[in-house]
């Protein structure tokens, strides 16, 4: 009988002038991006984390340290990718996802679906099962003052086992 397994993820980045922000691997035109050894993609970054807990992996600063030069730049959509690659191994496949993206700045109403579908190939899913949902901080804190980016992600895994 299959099982389940459940695994939580955040992240957070901040914004800066002269770098790209990418989203769910997504590039969204803003005047700054998220600052990190990779790409910074916050989005991908908590989903890497939701996943890695539902299989007991650790977190992706353990896998993917930024004190580790050939991964500066990386794409994290190569890093999920990587993950998915372990879940994959381990007997797992990806049930759904749920994602909060927290940015006061930019809108994301319209990114959100191609958001959805680059996941959601990724992950070998159907689209309807990965949520992404995007909330302002009303003006409140570093996400609020436009200095950040936050995710949170849920993840729910079934395998055999």
């Amino acid at each position: 009988m299959p099982h389940r397994r459940v695994g939580f993820g955040y992240d957070i980045h901040r914004l800066a002038n002269d770098r790209k922000l990418i989203l769910g691997g997504i590039e969204i035109p803003y005047i700054k991006g998220l600052v990190g050894h990779s790409d910074a993609d916050v989005l991908t970054h908590a989903i890497c984390d939701a996943l890695l807990g539902a299989m007991a992996e650790g977190d992706i600063g353990e896998h993917f340290p930024d004190t580790d030069p050939k991964y500066q730049g990386a794409s994290s959509i190569e890093l999920l990718k990587w993950v998915f690659d372990l879940l994959t191994k381990k007997g797992y496949s990806v049930s759904n996802l749920d994602t909060v993206i927290i940015a006061q700045e930019p809108s994301l109403v319209s990114f959100k679906k191609k958001i959805q579908q680059n996941l959601a190939s990724i992950l070998k899913i159907d689209n309807d099962c990965v949520g992404v949902k995007a909330k302002t901080n009303e003006g409140l804190g570093e996400i609020g003052a436009k200095e950040a980016i936050a995710c949170y992600c849920v993840a729910l895994l079934k395998g055999e086992g």
